[in-house]
């Protein structure tokens, strides 16, 4: 597979995790004559100090391209790229791509199980865990790849996808952009290079993204995830999911709970890939939300125990409140502080019908403190723990029967455990542990 993403004789790829090691044997197999050498933080603080040696750097999306040496080689002409430039170099069928802060794994999942409904290559790959250069094999221009494409594959792309989704975007990776303008702009990267022939799905309703996109030449095709508007193709109407005038599916019949920014643009999304509305409806009533995105782990004693150990943000656990209801009695949140602003989850929270906050440092105080400024003497009780055993233990306790413990941390993990999946797995390894009398 020839290539105009890589120059001369020489690569060096910066970053040796899951994709590193994908473009490392992607490039055995393709260009067997070319010398390739790999590098990462476990080189030394000067793991970058020989760029300038090669023809071409690829790009691990989590090495950040704000680094001196790399604005560096960049500046004096060298040539950098990545697995996803690469990727889109030389896709032959359909790309549909997905961004967003939250829910692009579960939008661009769900996208992929519906069009598996009457397409027969369909390819979900990308951000979501699959890297992309893996899935290049045996393609036609019959093949639909679902891409899930984060701020950090989009900072430096030259190519875009036939069609994209963006969902909302707020505050994140604060501890990566310099600002919170780059970071948005890295997610608007998405439509750069779209033409009048390709298409943009987003949340007509969402002020901040008609003004990020507004410059974007793609056709628009709109749902809004509030009241119809004028230009909106897909809305909720309640409990239905409206396409073109018509029920695609109620969503209180699914398992995949709240997320309406993935079942509106799912629908517009695959309406155009010539999935009819009954179709849609039916295909999202066989998917099964992934893991640590709303996961009901199950009930114990009466309680139910929800995980969402993927809301590393304010905002996602917001959203889980919102999606949750009145049912919700205990939460636990709190982890590692990233710079981010709790004032609207305290807000939240001091309108909810939680009673019990179980805190994990660093952001449990931050997170205690917004809601104090929110609701001077918040009725909420508030516990703080260092551990998953600990947090459990005391839901366990002070959880009536009938209600729900969730899991939403609005906080990355790295201070106290591996990533947001070993936080979701000691949760749910806890609570089947310590909550005997399971009834589902």
């Amino acid at each position: 597979m020839y290539t105009s993403e890589i120059h001369g004789k020489t690569a060096l790829i910066v970053g040796y995790g899951r994709e590193g090691k994908s473009v490392e044997q992607w490039l055995a197999r393709y260009y067997p004559s070319l010398r390739v050498v790999t590098t990462d933080q476990t080189n030394g603080a000067d793991y970058l100090a020989h760029l300038n040696d090669f023809d071409t750097v690829i790009r691990s999306p989590g090495v950040s391209p704000f680094q001196p040496s790399i604005k560096e080689f960049i500046a004096a002409g060298g040539h950098m790229t990545s697995a996803t430039n690469i990727f889109f170099s030389l896709v032959p069928g359909l790309v549909i791509g997905i961004t967003g802060t939250k829910g692009k794994s579960t939008t661009a999942s769900l996208i992929a199980h519906i069009l598996s409904s009457i397409h027969a290559d369909v390819r979900l790959v990308g951000n979501i865990g699959s890297p992309m250069l893996d899935h290049l094999d045996r393609t036609t221009k019959q093949t639909i790849y679902v891409v899930e494409l984060s701020s950090h594959q989009l900072y430096d792309i030259r190519y875009s996808p036939h069609i994209a989704v963006v969902l909302p975007v707020v505050p994140e990776h604060q501890d990566y952009y310099p600002d919170v303008a780059i970071y948005a702009a890295a997610k608007a990267n998405i439509t750069k290079f779209q033409t009048e022939k390709d298409i943009l799905v987003f949340d007509e309703s969402n002020e901040f993204l008609r003004k990020l996109l507004a410059d974007s030449v793609a056709k628009k095709l709109c749902y809004t995830s509030t009241d119809k508007t004028q230009d909106s193709l897909a809305w909720a109407d309640g409990d239905d999911i409206i396409l073109y005038g018509k029920e695609v599916v109620r969503r209180s019949g699914l398992r995949l709970r709240g997320n309406v920014h993935a079942l509106l643009a799912a629908s517009v999304v695959c309406d155009t890939c010539g999935v009819s509305p009954g179709e849609i409806g039916k295909a999202m009533q066989t998917f099964t939300p992934l893991p640590h995105r709303l996961e009901v782990v199950g009930v114990y004693n009466g309680v139910q125990y929800i995980n969402d150990s993927l809301a590393t943000i304010p905002e996602a656990t917001v959203h889980a409140l919102d999606a949750l209801g009145t049912d919700v009695v205990t939460l636990i949140a709190g982890g590692f502080d990233r710079r981010l602003s709790y004032e609207a989850l305290g807000k939240r929270l001091a309108k909810s019908s939680v009673t019990a906050l179980i805190l994990f440092p660093d952001t449990g105080k931050k997170i205690w403190e917004s809601l104090v400024r929110a609701h001077a003497t918040p009725s909420i009780q508030k516990y703080d723990v260092s551990s998953m055993e600990e947090a459990v233990t005391l839901a366990v306790k002070l959880t009536p029967k009938g209600k729900i413990c969730l899991l939403s941390p609005a906080s990355a993990s790295f201070n106290l455990f591996r990533d947001y999946a070993d936080r979701g797995d000691q949760f749910k390894e806890w609570v089947k542990k310590l909550g005997p009398g399971s009834t589902s």
